[in-house]
């Protein structure tokens, strides 16, 4: 950081920020999970096959299994193989078996003629192959996708459609997983009231506290939301020290330098250990982040984001999410940055890394979007992304390459 910034040499920056955060997080205790309920988690040991997949060798096609050798020619049909109904005997020489696609090669057969490839006698009791086979053709060998033994999923991978596909096929009725994180918001301020309710002089609808509930669960965790907590020493103290029992606690506002700022100090008086406070990031200066050991348990993480709602929802995704991740057990949960085109000019901060909300445009380019200060949050509301603006002088012109981060997109 250039000397010429004031006051910002004390600020820790972004990255060194996030590796405090993730080095601090450790993952949770694992579960075994039926596999109907495993999508969407991460495993917490590999996955070995117990079979070879296919367990047996088997048909690609409709058709006929027979000898090579016996091709071209007039063969006798002996029997058939259906898929789950084997045929039971072996291939003699000049013989034929019918065989549906998925079913097992019958013993003998070295080769597999497609139906459209064979001429079936009016009675059924011959086919005609016009054509000399090739060895081995619409053969699936057994162990031809994996080995017995063969490492099938890493630990920390996310369970998706695929991922629950392939355990299936190994006969695993469910999964080992990392633990799902335990979370508590504590929106603070004495100007917040509930969606539904009516607003007084100076009051505020609570945007955050749903916010970040929807946040968390779309990030995997298990969310009790407090009450909109007063700006009181007493409400603080008591809010915080319920919140402490969960594995991850965030509040939002007072994590300024006014007089009604009371989180870090009641954080202080409860136990946790503050790692960081105010980064250089915006929005989201003031964030801070801490630890309160637990006991026989990974420590509570504990982040006190800005109450501005932008500055909440950029703290999260870049700070909040990666900590859930890795209490999950992600193999990496670093924020997943992509590589696009910016549509126009943008001024670049002297002192801070910068995340603009923006639209996918045409061919492809990020359309940053009017209204950017920390408090529209409607604006995020139309973002598709977020865009990552180094800190610098001068500006990013239109066309130049940047990272951001995808909010629609998991």
């Amino acid at each position: 950081m250039s000397a010429e910034v004031p006051g910002s040499a004390e600020l820790m920056s972004v990255d060194e920020a996030l590796a405090c955060v993730l080095s601090s997080a450790t993952a949770l205790s694992g579960e075994q999970v039926p596999l109907r309920e495993a999508v969407g988690r991460f495993l917490s040991s590999d996955i070995h096959a117990g079979l070879d997949l296919p367990p047996f060798a088997n048909s690609a096609m409709d058709g006929f299994a027979v000898h090579a050798a016996d091709t071209p020619g007039e063969l006798r049909i002996v029997g058939e193989s259906a898929a789950g109904r084997p045929f039971t005997g072996v291939l003699g020489r000049g013989e034929a078996v019918t065989i549906s696609t998925g079913a097992t090669i019958p013993d003998g057969a070295d080769t597999v003629v497609i139906i459209e490839l064979a001429t079936l006698s009016a009675d059924g009791r011959t086919v005609e192959i016009g054509h000399a086979a090739t060895l081995g053709d619409c053969f699936r060998l057994a162990g031809s996708d994996v080995s017995k033994g063969d490492l099938v999923l890493s630990a920390g991978t996310r369970i998706g459609p695929a991922q629950i596909g392939a355990a299936a096929a190994l006969g695993l009725a469910e999964l080992p997983c990392g633990g799902l994180p335990r979370v508590a918001v504590l929106p603070t301020g004495d100007e917040l009231r509930g969606p539904g309710e009516s607003l007084g002089p100076g009051q505020i609808y609570n945007s955050n506290g749903p916010m970040l509930r929807a946040l968390f669960e779309d990030a995997g965790a298990v969310v009790t939301e407090i009450p909109a907590v007063a700006d009181t020493a007493p409400a603080h103290h008591e809010a915080l020290a319920a919140a402490l029992e969960h594995d991850l606690v965030i509040s939002s506002g007072g994590v300024s330098v006014g007089p009604h700022d009371l989180v870090r100090a009641t954080a202080q008086e409860l136990g946790v250990r503050e790692l960081f406070w105010r980064i250089r990031l915006k929005p989201g200066k003031p964030l801070t982040f801490g630890v309160r050991e637990r006991p026989a348990l990974p420590p509570t993480l504990v982040f006190g984001v800005p109450g501005n709602p932008v500055s909440t929802l950029v703290c999260f995704e870049l700070f909040v999410r990666p900590a859930l991740l890795k209490l999950q057990g992600a193999a990496d949960p670093r924020p997943r940055f992509l590589e696009g085109t910016i549509a126009t000019a943008v001024e670049r901060n002297p002192a801070r890394d910068e995340l603009i909300r923006a639209r996918y445009g045409s061919h492809g380019r990020l359309d940053p979007l009017r209204g950017q200060h920390s408090h529209q949050i409607s604006v995020s509301a139309q973002a598709d992304v977020l865009v990552r603006i180094p800190t610098g002088t001068g500006e990013i012109s239109a066309g130049s390459e940047v990272s951001y981060l995808s909010l629609r997109e998991r």
